[in-house]
């Protein structure tokens, strides 16, 4: 007996993988499509794939006829900072109208501005702000989250934000991992003790992470103005010795390096690659590191768009995430997302719908149980109110999302009510 058989679905996305853990370059177009086809699950594991009349809807204790409807895997965001305090429309409207960034750190705003306030929110205030936030990810598909720390930036609120990820991954039916991101910029108190900050994140914070099993990955953003190259390596070598894999916030700006850093220490996933050096790019390639693009920065900070199509052509595995925070992309929309990967960074619908789950579960090293609907894996599956895939990035800014099933379990239903009822 099945717990749950979805039916008659006009087009089922499977993103199958046949055992590899990413696709990468063309392959990415190859998305296992199925029409009128079935998803049977028990005991949260998908146990049938194909089509519909090779399955018996009577032997389930619920069966869904998604006819007209269309199912994927469960969309996987690798990219968020989901806990923070306070919001910055503020600093928004200054910059809209005019002001710099520089302009706005100068009067102490920019990240400053959230780490005080996270700093003085108690884990019960930050809980809630996130669980929030964690409710909109859901509402947008998004059946896996990473989340990292870096607004504490001093031992104590850095410690406490990963506590407060801690009791989300209890509290709330989305998968949650967990990144440590101490090294997200010298923090304003320590602006004039650079290395005394260094010292704090690699003798301190680290091994405390590290004991605790705190975080599964150690993150650093790797920039002008932020950690250098080196800086960064020996922090990612503290992290392997503790047990924590390696991400980084590579060439947002300038082609600092980072992605080649990324290479050398072979991490899991290198993030932003708005200014991604050839050399850069020829290191990712070499390391299976996951290039993860984010265009929602791109988009709210008015910025060139990382070009998707360079890193496919030369045969890399890239992945799409929201990078949902409180000062470059106050989005938790995945689905605007794949759009903007659409319309302005020139990839095809296959490849958006390859980044936003296979590969993006690969950049979390999950993509053994995460990213497709293969018979085996979780059962994490989205059902969409729309004929076609196409029809999900087509007609964007607008959710689509019927129902979502996490582990096997129907944990979000549409309500049909309307005016017109």
């Amino acid at each position: 007996m099945m717990d749950l058989i979805f039916y008659n679905i006009s087009q089922l996305v499977t993103v199958a993988a046949d055992g590899a853990k990413r696709k990468e370059g063309a392959a990415m177009r190859e998305i296992g499509l199925i029409e009128d086809g079935a998803v049977a699950i028990r005991d949260g594991r998908i146990a049938y794939v194909g089509p519909s009349d090779g399955i018996d809807i009577s032997k389930a204790e619920r069966s869904i006829n998604a006819f007209g409807k269309t199912v994927l895997p469960g969309f996987v965001d690798s990219h968020t900072h989901l806990v923070f305090a306070g919001a910055r429309e503020g600093e928004f409207a200054r910059r809209i109208a005019g002001a710099t960034y520089a302009e706005i750190a100068a009067d102490g705003g920019g990240i400053n501005t959230t780490v005080k306030a996270t700093r003085v929110a108690s884990k019960v205030e930050l809980t809630e702000y996130a669980l929030h936030r964690l409710d909109s990810c859901l509402g947008f598909g998004s059946t896996t989250v990473e989340i990292k720390s870096g607004y504490g930036l001093d031992f104590e609120n850095e410690i406490k934000m990963l506590e407060v990820v801690r009791e989300l991954q209890e509290l709330h039916v989305v998968e949650i991992v967990p990144t440590f991101l101490g090294a997200h910029t010298i923090p304003f108190d320590y602006k004039d003790r650079r290395e005394e900050y260094l010292t704090l994140v690699l003798d301190r914070m680290l091994p405390e992470v590290g004991r605790r099993g705190l975080a599964q990955y150690c993150d650093v953003f790797v920039e002008r103005g932020a950690f250098t190259v080196e800086e960064a390596r020996t922090i990612f070598l503290r992290a392997r010795e503790l047990g924590l894999k390696a991400r980084v916030h590579a060439d947002q700006i300038t082609p600092g390096g980072g992605a080649e850093l990324a290479g050398d220490v072979f991490a899991s996933s290198a993030d932003h690659l708005d200014h991604i050096s050839d050399n850069g790019l020829a290191h990712l390639r070499d390391s299976n590191t996951v290039a993860t693009l984010l265009p929602g920065v791109s988009l709210f900070l008015g910025e060139q768009f990382p070009d998707a199509r360079r890193f496919i052509d030369a045969g890399l595995a890239v992945a799409i995430a929201t990078d949902a925070n409180p000062g470059s992309c106050m989005s938790e929309n995945i689905q605007l997302m794949m759009s903007l990967a659409a319309t302005r960074m020139r990839m095809t619908m296959e490849e958006i719908v390859t980044a936003v789950t296979l590969n993006a579960a690969a950049s979390l090293d999950r993509s053994d149980i995460l990213g497709s609907i293969e018979v085996g894996k979780q059962a994490d599956l989205l059902m969409f109110d729309v004929p076609n895939y196409h029809r999900i990035i087509y007609h964007f800014g607008v959710n689509h999302l019927n129902t979502v099933v996490k582990r096997g379990q129907v944990v979000m239903e549409k309500s049909y009510a309307s005016a017109r009822d």
